[in-house]
């Protein structure tokens, strides 16, 4: 991969795929290491044949702790500056609030906003992490419920409706990094089937949740995630000094020195290719124009 016009501009932006207008995504960044997290969502969007166009969005209420303002400045947009634009689609990351209250949580106001503008304004919304159990709190209702111990590692999980599209092609049993203190469980969830549950862990509970037409899509764990990431946050957490077991299923031969294997990454890149997929059979149907592109937030990748 190089950069083309922004060597400097750590997140990849757009992806080059195939000679047509690419699929125009927001990715709403609510996780501390925000470098890391754009280039993780760009890697498991690139190398579709449908070029990806990222526009890094922040609610206007949000502060980071963890990055200068120069950076966010320069590389995102507030949400009241994109608001009038339409997308192909939204993603929203997790974040580390999941131990309070989403009332409690500064944005949380905001963030109601946002996903009912994403429904306006975008063809699907994907919600990972503490922003699924956020997103089915808003539109449905479902609690969320605090774990006795925190779910880390490396998890198998079932595929239960081999049938939906977005997971075409992801076998029965495929490994998900896990990595939260809270959970939506399955009795909670409305009985109206509006809810589809598409993959499940007999030892973490839900995984992947969306709606019958997709235009919803709840991801609880974390299959973008690098090879490293759940090592970083293990060695966080024991420098931090809060008591913490290695990640499971996670180190070869559960030896913490062992460099760890992103064996995830192939059922990522299929369940983000099948996303992206889904994203370009809709926009064949007769497309509302979408304005112009806002060159500071946008980087271009060719692979």
């Amino acid at each position: 991969m190089s950069i083309l016009p922004r060597p400097n501009l750590p997140a990849l932006s757009c992806l080059v795929g195939e000679d047509r207008a690419p699929l125009r995504i927001a990715l709403v960044n609510l996780m501390p290491n925000k470098r890391q997290t754009e280039t993780q969502f760009a890697r498991v969007l690139s190398g579709h044949r449908r070029a990806v166009e990222l526009t890094l969005v922040l609610p206007d209420c949000y502060e980071s702790t963890r990055i200068g303002a120069d950076y966010l400045q320069r590389f995102y947009r507030r949400f009241s500056q994109i608001e009038s634009n339409r997308f192909d689609a939204v993603i929203v990351t997790g974040a580390p609030v999941e131990k309070l209250a989403f009332e409690e949580v500064t944005y949380w106001a905001e963030l109601k906003q946002l996903f009912d503008w994403a429904r306006e304004h975008a063809r699907s919304t994907f919600a990972v992490c503490w922003a699924g159990q956020a997103a089915l709190n808003h539109f449905y209702g479902v609690p969320k419920h605090l774990s006795a111990e925190k779910y880390f590692g490396v998890f198998r999980h079932h595929v239960l409706r081999p049938d939906s599209p977005l997971v075409h092609g992801i076998v029965h049993d495929f490994p998900v990094p896990v990595s939260r203190h809270s959970e939506i469980r399955r009795e909670d969830l409305p009985r109206d089937a509006r809810l589809q549950i598409l993959a499940e862990s007999e030892e973490t509970g839900l995984c992947l949740v969306a709606d019958r037409t997709l235009h919803l899509i709840c991801m609880f764990n974390h299959l973008e995630y690098d090879a490293g990431t759940l090592r970083e946050e293990w060695l966080r957490d024991l420098s931090s000094g809060r008591a913490a077991n290695p990640p499971a299923n996670y180190f070869p031969n559960g030896n913490p020195k062992a460099k760890p294997i992103n064996q995830w990454k192939p059922f990522a890149k299929r369940l983000f290719g099948n996303w992206l997929n889904i994203l370009t059979q809709d926009s064949q149907t007769p497309a509302r124009s979408m304005p112009r592109r806002d060159s500071r937030s946008v980087l271009e990748l060719a692979s």
